[in-house]
């Protein structure tokens, strides 16, 4: 029995140095465009884990054995209608960031703050402050991270796909006077990674809410327009991996549909997959070998852009 004890012993500190898991705020010091409330995080576990009222961004980074690492990274948006963050169930966060893990990529789930007047001085670039913020940070630490700093993409699951479209339409260099060497680092995605995602704020598929939560009640034109990420699409846009069914009745596929052929028409190296089945929220669908057959799909295409 002792030795058998030891043995187990042994195996779980191997993984645990092989395998590591651990969070970093996104910021020291001041949080940007933040402003003092008495508005505090609430997290709500049940079958699933909801997050409330983001106040303290951060990254939760889970870096594969390093026996199987491809040097590859994902940046994990998790949706919620930028009302809440679904933050740790099957769905879209920490157990598709331990999947990532299993075929060799390092996955960085997103604590994003949301778009609330109380706590942001202009809500809407809050959750876009935070995910190029996320970027950078990435490929900041990518050497002791083993990971490529040109292998960096961004994953993101209905209103987090908006947020991983918006990033991936709307990033810069870095800036190289900045005296943190983090906000020296680019914050543009090498691929992206699209699940049955928010992208458009047009009228022809408008989602009411997540723009209502990101823009408020009263936004403007221009800055609907800015946010639909279909309009921003150019031959800088990374390759992308989309997913959707045809049945969701929450994201209509028509936004997948409409960010393809964007990229389509700027030559954007990008696949589309729709399925038949799934609705919305489907994420790793374990129990449904159709729906989950996007899985072999994604890893096939890593695969091909590695």
């Amino acid at each position: 029995m002792k030795k058998y004890s030891y043995i187990v012993l042994l195996l779980i500190l191997s993984h645990f140095a092989s395998a590591q898991e651990f969070k970093i705020a996104l910021y020291t010091g001041e949080v940007p465009n933040s402003k003092p409330s008495n508005i505090k995080e609430r997290l709500v576990v049940g079958e699933y884990t909801w997050l409330y009222d983001v106040v303290n961004p951060e990254i939760a980074v889970y870096l594969p054995q390093s026996k199987n690492a491809t040097g590859q990274a994902v940046i994990l948006c998790p949706g919620g209608g930028y009302r809440l963050l679904s933050y740790d169930n099957h769905v879209e966060g920490t157990d598709v960031a331990r999947y990532l893990n299993s075929i060799g990529i390092a996955a960085i789930v997103l604590k994003y703050r949301l778009p609330n007047p109380l706590t942001s001085v202009e809500p809407h670039k809050t959750p876009l402050l935070d995910a190029q913020r996320a970027m950078r940070m990435v490929r900041f630490h990518a050497k002791k991270w083993a990971v490529n700093p040109d292998r960096i993409g961004i994953m993101g699951f209905s209103a987090g796909g908006h947020l991983a479209s918006t990033v991936a339409t709307h990033f810069d260099a870095g800036n190289s006077g900045a005296k943190d060497s983090i906000e020296q680092m680019s914050c543009k995605p090498n691929f992206m990674v699209l699940m049955f995602p928010v992208i458009s704020f047009s009228d022809s598929t408008l989602h009411t809410r997540s723009k209502e939560k990101l823009l408020g009640v009263d936004a403007t034109k221009e800055l609907s327009t800015y946010y639909s990420n279909e309009l921003h699409v150019t031959a800088s846009t990374p390759p992308s991996f989309i997913v959707h069914a045809q049945d969701d009745s929450i994201v209509s596929y028509k936004h997948s549909v409409l960010m393809y052929q964007a990229l389509c028409k700027k030559h954007i190296p990008s696949e589309l997959h729709i399925l038949s089945e799934g609705g919305h929220g489907f994420g790793l669908s374990s129990s449904n070998r159709h729906i989950a057959s996007w899985k072999n799909s994604l890893e096939l295409w890593l695969e091909r852009i590695r």
